[in-house]
């Protein structure tokens, strides 16, 4: 009995051996047919941001590269030729062009601390579990959602000879105080446009900073209040060092919005007075659609890209995490 159930057994262990090793494979074949077609559907979901990237952003960018070494002209019966660094040269001879530089400069030193402050100011405010927080979110939010060319009218209505700002400052001094031309006094002009983009863009900023202030454990603030800190303490030992990363963020983003001012010139004051306003975004489109110097405004793009980007540079350098 034993003999013929071991002979009747035997015969079938190779056959259990292939069937397990036939097995094997399957999971890992699975996985990797599993594995190509999320990568395929990871790609076709994709592939329309890195179409409208490439067609937007890579082929506008490298034939302004190109466009910046020749004489090309929006419309001209002439074909473009090279011009090796003509362009550049007569750039860097343009008074214009150094007035331009010296608005944005002018421009982003006044926004960049101010922007910023306000917006920690006011995010600081707000980081509080009181009642109406939620509304007055909304309320320093609602600029930022709403156009730029839309508040940039506005304001110039409000900064008319006649317009709502001088109305309220003779009602308020009894007509012993005349408001100015602030778009027209080449004085008042770059101020103007100074209020008008922070009251615009910081409440953008007070939301990200609020995100930065709601990552601190508030068991840093719990054990503060037990040693006595005093709220200078706090900020300065908590707050401030929490907000690292998000400071260079902030640093970074309103950086780049200030060096890149245009709608708020070409709506309200078109760089004028005297080129008080203008700067090198707004040349820069001035020179390549209205007088269809494509090469030359090609030439003040590349130089204003290299700027931003050795500007963002050293911001990110100094704002790094020191080891």
């Amino acid at each position: 009995m034993t003999s013929n159930t071991a002979s009747s057994v035997a015969p079938l262990e190779p056959v259990a051996v292939a069937a397990l090793t036939s097995r094997g494979p399957r999971p890992q074949r699975t996985t990797n047919r599993n594995s190509r077609a999320e990568q395929r559907v990871g790609l076709a979901m994709v592939a329309p941001a890195l179409i409208l990237l490439v067609l937007f952003v890579l082929i506008p960018a490298g034939l302004a590269f190109g466009l910046a070494f020749t004489n090309a002209r929006l419309i001209s019966p002439n074909p473009a030729s090279f011009s090796g660094a003509d362009n550049f040269v007569r750039l860097f001879q343009d008074a214009a062009f150094g007035r331009a530089l010296l608005n944005v400069g002018y421009f982003g030193i006044v926004v960049v601390p101010l922007q910023a402050g306000l917006a920690l100011v006011m995010a600081m405010l707000i980081n509080t579990r009181v009642r109406g927080t939620t509304f007055f979110r909304t309320i320093y939010f609602l600029p930022v959602v709403t156009s730029m060319v839309v508040v940039s009218l506005l304001w110039s209505f409000m900064y008319q000879q006649d317009g709502l700002l001088n109305t309220l400052l003779s009602n308020l001094t009894f007509g012993l105080v005349q408001g100015p031309d602030w778009l027209g006094n080449p004085a008042t002009s770059m101020p103007s446009i100074i209020l008008m983009s922070v009251w615009q863009g910081v409440g953008f900023h007070m939301i990200i900073w609020l995100s930065g202030l709601q990552t601190i454990s508030q068991e840093l603030y719990e054990a503060g209040d037990i040693d006595g800190t005093s709220a200078w303490q706090r900020f300065r030992y908590i707050t401030w060092p929490g907000l690292r990363a998000t400071r260079s963020l902030i640093l970074v983003t309103i950086t780049i919005s200030a060096l890149s001012l245009f709608t708020q010139v070409s709506v309200m004051t078109q760089g004028g007075p005297l080129d008080s306003t203008t700067t090198v975004v707004y040349q820069a489109v001035e020179r390549g659609f209205r007088q269809q110097e494509t090469g030359y405004a090609s030439a003040i793009s590349l130089v204003f890209f290299a700027i931003v980007l050795v500007i963002s540079g050293v911001q990110r350098f100094l704002t790094r995490e020191k080891a």
